[in-house]
């Protein structure tokens, strides 16, 4: 497994859970500094961040980019999957059919978390889940034609009322007719929705394609009560080779979170 490192470039996504914050320079320098294999990069949009410049940022510093997130088609522009409205649909696609081309420069996926949406008075759950569904269906595929797959989240009950568990992630890609669509299985999420981490992860199997790295409260891994061994040992067990990603608050400051965050990875996930 790999160790990740969260930058968000997006404003109207501050307070969330993100470890470095607007300068991607920086928190390259940092995390490099620190011995994280990759950084998981949060941009505005497609064209806020220049790929050459990220490029020789990602050399300098022999980080690769471990994801791309797409959360500013929701928090800035308001665009979600599950939306019954086909000008924002339509919107929503494009924006992260955008994203899939930027991040494929770097050889990365990206990742639909807060863009899948709910479902309102507006809709029924069926049916924003039918648009959901449809979406990554497409998004799959759009993504394959780069030889890399689409991340989608399960989020906890207060982020949306579609899906939250893991189960319920993998039967949804069941009945999309892709293998491209992975889940990614956040931990922090996890600890609300799951009864049981490791059990979750081990019925998830080879759906899982990215792991964000967090604590119950959020926080650093380490700095709340998640056991974090047998987690690690149900990865290994589905033969998960791929990022432990640091999606967390930056508490009590960046730097410390991301020293936390090295250590435990370290500990628990690093071989001898």
């Amino acid at each position: 497994m790999k160790s990740a490192v969260t930058i968000s470039l997006v404003p109207e996504a501050r307070g969330g859970p993100f470890v470095f914050w607007d300068d991607l320079a920086a928190g390259c320098r940092q995390a490099k500094a620190l011995g994280f294999d990759a950084v998981e990069v949060f941009p505005p949009g497609p064209d806020a961040v220049d790929t050459v410049e990220l490029r020789k940022l990602l050399a300098d510093n022999g980080l690769a980019v471990a994801a791309v997130g797409t959360g500013a088609g929701w928090v800035k522009h308001k665009l979600t999957l599950a939306s019954p409205d086909a000008d924002v649909h339509g919107k929503a696609m494009e924006f992260v059919e955008s994203m899939i081309d930027f991040a494929a420069v770097f050889d990365a996926p990206v990742i639909i978390g807060s863009m899948q949406g709910r479902w309102t008075d507006g809709t029924t759950r069926e049916a924003a889940l039918g648009y959901l569904s449809q979406a990554l269906l497409n998004l799959g595929l759009y993504a394959a034609k780069y030889g890399l797959p689409l991340l989608y989240e399960p989020l906890n009950r207060y982020e949306t009322n579609l899906i939250n568990r893991l189960e319920d992630g993998v039967e949804l890609l069941k009945g999309l007719g892709t293998s491209n669509v992975k889940l990614l299985a956040d931990l922090y999420h996890m600890n609300i929705e799951e009864a049981n981490l490791p059990a979750a992860i081990r019925a998830a199997g080879g759906a899982v394609g990215h792991v964000h790295f967090a604590d119950s409260n959020r926080r650093a891994a380490g700095m709340g009560h998640t056991d974090f061994g047998p987690v690690v040992a149900a990865l290994r067990e589905i033969g998960y080779t791929g990022y432990l990603s640091a999606e967390v608050l930056p508490l009590p400051d960046s730097l410390a979170a991301a020293k936390q965050t090295i250590e435990s990875f370290r500990r628990y996930a690093q071989k001898n």
